[in-house]
């Protein structure tokens, strides 16, 4: 069964992306090394501590502080690091929308990338711990049909992780009509060939995503995989959209 799965690989192409970020990751090897251990050495330890006493709760279940467990959310983020290969590239400018605690742009300034976080403000714990690492953070919610705030320079990447400003697990939730008009303004804030990589929550039906608005996506240029949004080079405009093959 190992055999055959290596020779199916090798069909793929899988084998030959995995040699080549192999490769890539020993000429980086002069780059912050991506281990939790390490990048939880660079927190203060002592400030950290203080913000734990200050909010942290026995069993917090999925409540916020949950937040404060070092060890999997640096562990779950060096994964999101990884797996969009910022480990791997040359400098680039992040927004984070939703992006909570800061850790996952915490760890991309550790590589010598640059970014800014966008979330609302009604969790004083991660204000406190963005502060402590240092993330810059913009202060605004996210709502359908309101357009983004100016936010300077543009962005190479745009990530968006465990999404809710799309009223998850709400009677009113988006759907196409509210994506389009986010999409349509985001591409505001993407440098040329800049990315996306959206990670959407499981609704109460189990589902992402309707067939309808999985088509949209697809014919917005997007590569969907179960709940990952991603959109490699650009946000094509609708009329520019090539439908999706048949």
């Amino acid at each position: 069964m190992r055999f055959s799965h290596k020779i199916r690989k090798l069909v793929s192409g899988q084998g030959l992306a995995s040699a080549r970020k192999h490769t890539l990751r020993i000429f980086r090897l002069n780059r912050f090394p991506l281990e939790t251990k390490r990048v939880i050495e660079t927190i203060d330890p002592a400030a950290f501590e203080q913000i734990r006493r200050r909010y942290a709760v026995e069993n917090p279940g999925e409540h916020w502080p949950k937040y404060l467990d070092l060890d999997r959310w640096i562990s779950i983020n060096i994964r999101r690091i990884r797996e969009i290969e910022l480990d791997l590239a040359r400098r680039r400018h992040i927004l984070d929308l939703g992006c909570g605690a800061g850790y996952f742009l915490y760890i991309a300034q550790l590589l010598g990338h640059s970014g800014i976080g966008l979330d609302v403000d009604f969790v004083p714990m991660f204000s406190d711990v963005t502060r402590l690492l240092g993330v810059r953070r913009v202060i605004q919610r996210i709502r359908a049909f309101d357009p983004l705030p100016d936010l300077g320079a543009k962005f190479d990447l745009v990530t968006a992780f465990m999404i809710c400003f799309n009223n998850h697990k709400q009677t009113n939730l988006w759907g196409v009509a509210e994506w389009e008009f986010f999409l349509d303004d985001l591409a505001r804030q993407l440098a040329p060939r800049g990315r996306v990589w959206l990670e959407l929550n499981r609704e109460y039906d189990g589902t992402f995503y309707t067939p309808e608005l999985k088509t949209f996506f697809q014919r917005r240029g997007a590569m969907v995989d179960e709940h990952k949004i991603i959109f490699t080079s650009g946000l094509p405009a609708p009329a520019l959209t090539l439908p999706v093959a048949r």
